[in-house]
């Protein structure tokens, strides 16, 4: 079945990302804000993928309560997500390494900051990253894999705007330590065609968000899964390049624009809790409403562990079809 993959007939999956997180299937659920609480984190970890709770819309106390409370719902291993602009970073690293968090994903700023300090402390590091130029530095920085994010993906981006398509095999080409796939992968097809690509593993984010574990508000998902082709962009390169559905909050960033906005204008359009404002509370004209482009094929909200079972359902059977594609 190829150098990438182990299958065995009890369905699980050995490679060099289950072995490294100890899961069964290699299916990471993305730390996104606003929708990755306990809640989901353990429902993918019990489901046999690998379950992180997103620290970026938390508070220091709040996180704790979060990494306690997937403790108790899961025996499986899971992990916390750090955004490393959050302002009180300091304060998440010490709670991480308090409440013996054995796996952090960090993103959004230079790996070299805290991944000697979360080694050291026994805990497996994930860097999240969208060019070549940084998953090198990132495996220069001694992390234990790179997620590489293709400009598909919904929340903050890159701005070379990569898709996962080029993105993936041209990191593959050059890095040495394993390689997670993200950026509109939401199915089980997709799944085996960025591991065909070279990736050892997907990270997945949108489509847990279409969750009923996701801790993100109810209109938010339903806004999620009516969402069509052509309903999301990448806007605010100036700020923070993000992907977001088309609302009122959208059309005002296209109006600012169209009159020669600069970044501080920009800032003081968005202003604080915007996020907050639409994926928490669902404020779905007002609100920031982060999602990636394969929103426009999620269809429906479902349990989590029934997303994990229906994607390697379809791996397998897509990867059962490979061979008809023999010449």
């Amino acid at each position: 079945m190829g150098p990438y993959l182990w299958l065995s007939k009890q369905h699980y999956m050995e490679n060099v990302i289950t072995k490294l997180f100890n899961i069964q299937y290699p299916i990471i659920q993305a730390g996104m804000v606003w929708a990755s609480g306990w809640r989901l984190a353990a429902a993918v970890s019990n489901a046999g993928g690998l379950g992180l709770i997103g620290a970026g819309s938390m508070y220091p106390e709040v996180l704790r309560e979060h990494i306690r409370k997937c403790q108790a719902a899961t025996d499986r291993p899971f992990g916390v997500n750090v955004p490393m602009l959050y302002p009180d970073i300091d304060k998440l690293m010490e709670i991480l390494v308090a409440e013996g968090v054995k796996i952090v994903f960090t993103s959004a700023g230079n790996p070299k900051t805290w991944t000697s300090f979360l080694k050291e402390k026994g805990i497996t590091v994930v860097h999240v990253v969208s060019s070549v130029k940084f998953a090198l530095k990132a495996q220069q920085a001694g992390v234990d894999a790179v997620v590489a994010e293709g400009f598909e993906a919904g929340g903050h981006n890159g701005r070379d705007e990569t898709t996962t398509l080029t993105l993936i095999p041209a990191v593959k080409e050059q890095l040495r330590i394993p390689l997670i796939a993200a950026g509109g992968i939401a199915t089980g097809r997709a799944m085996l065609a960025v591991m065909i690509l070279g990736a050892d593993g997907v990270q997945v984010g949108s489509r847990f968000v279409a969750s009923e574990e996701a801790s993100s508000h109810r209109a938010f998902k339903e806004k999620v899964v009516a969402a069509g082709e052509g309903d999301t962009e990448l806007t605010l390169k100036e700020l923070a390049p993000v992907r977001l559905l088309k609302n009122k909050f959208y059309e005002d960033i296209r109006k600012a624009y169209s009159n020669c906005a600069g970044p501080e204008e920009l800032k003081e359009l968005l202003g604080r809790a915007r996020a907050k404002r639409g994926m928490f509370e669902g404020d779905l004209e007002e609100g920031e409403l982060e999602i990636g482009q394969v929103s426009a094929i999620i269809h429906d909200i479902l349990p989590a562990a029934t997303i994990v079972r229906q994607m390697m359902e379809e791996f397998r059977q897509a990867l059962s079809e490979i061979s008809t594609l023999q010449a």
